[in-house]
């Protein structure tokens, strides 16, 4: 072989992916680590950057639905995951996170680090109020979660950034999917056998109500799981949204309404300074 002969991009990809697919059949390695990945990739010129973007595509597209159980693929999964590049360094960016997160959307601290945050949102009757009155009440908010947990990684190009929101909700959405096509099952199966024994054998009736009644349930429950998974999107593109604003340099926290400022200043915010946020030590972040 010409060692000195060059590659198109195209000649380029196909070499490195056919490789890859040979090395997956031989079974040279069952798993290799995130410093790995990128170690080859840097020896085969591939930057980086792209490379820590790839990983945390590929890290959000396993939790997604359809790489998952069959009550994932109905409902989504139990936790959202979102991760990108941004420019910063852990530390710096843990301290921007953990202001939003508290003093904009009202989470109480329950572990601070510079490569780790995890909160769940603030129970004082105060923040409640707050969230409530700023409409970030509803469930499937970030500031409603069941828990939040912000990962951090540094990278050349700056920090690879991993959120996993628990919103709580699935076993909801199961639970009552569950429920109402038990009842709309029955309704349905009910009303078309009463109906169909009118001009019908008895056992063909039944076999009509029995249908009627799957069908009716099926429905429900796959039109309850497509509900609860658009409503996972919605997080999902609230924290998309923050990413965004952390990779452009913008600030987190819009302007709130005038009181809203008053009672996180008064009350809240108040509240983070005198260290009544649980106890949590601010160990990391922040720190001088």
């Amino acid at each position: 072989m010409d060692s000195d002969r060059r590659l198109t991009r195209e000649e380029f990809d196909g070499v490195i992916r056919r490789a890859a697919e040979l090395a997956a059949h031989e079974g040279e390695a069952d798993d290799w680590s995130i410093q790995e990945v990128v170690r080859i990739a840097r020896d085969v010129g591939l930057p980086e950057r792209h490379v820590r973007r790839a990983l945390a595509e590929l890290r959000e597209a396993s939790g997604e639905p359809e790489r998952a159980d069959f009550v994932s693929r109905l409902f989504g999964p139990e936790t959202v995951r979102v991760a990108r590049v941004v420019p910063g360094t852990p530390s710096v960016l843990a301290r921007t996170l953990d202001d939003f997160l508290v003093a904009g959307q009202l989470l109480q601290a329950v572990r601070r680090g510079d490569r780790i945050l995890q909160y769940r949102p603030a129970v004082d009757w105060v923040s409640q109020v707050a969230r409530a009155a700023s409409s970030t009440s509803r469930r499937y908010y970030v500031a409603s979660a069941r828990s939040v947990e912000v990962r951090f990684d540094e990278t050349d190009e700056g920090s690879l950034v991993e959120f996993h929101v628990d919103p709580g909700t699935r076993s909801d959405a199961v639970s009552s999917a569950v429920f109402g096509g038990l009842m709309g099952g029955l309704g349905a199966g009910a009303g078309v056998g009463a109906l169909s024994v009118l001009w019908m054998p008895p056992s063909l009736a039944l076999s009509l109500g029995g249908l009627a009644a799957l069908t009716s349930a099926a429905s429900i429950g796959w039109s309850v799981g497509r509900s609860h998974r658009r409503k996972l999107g919605e997080v999902r593109s609230e924290v998309r949204t923050v990413l965004d604003q952390l990779e452009s340099g913008e600030s987190l926290e819009p302007p709130p309404a005038s009181w809203l400022r008053w009672v996180q200043r008064q009350f809240h915010g108040a509240r983070r300074l005198l260290g009544e946020d649980g106890g949590v030590p601010r160990t990391g972040v922040g720190s001088s």
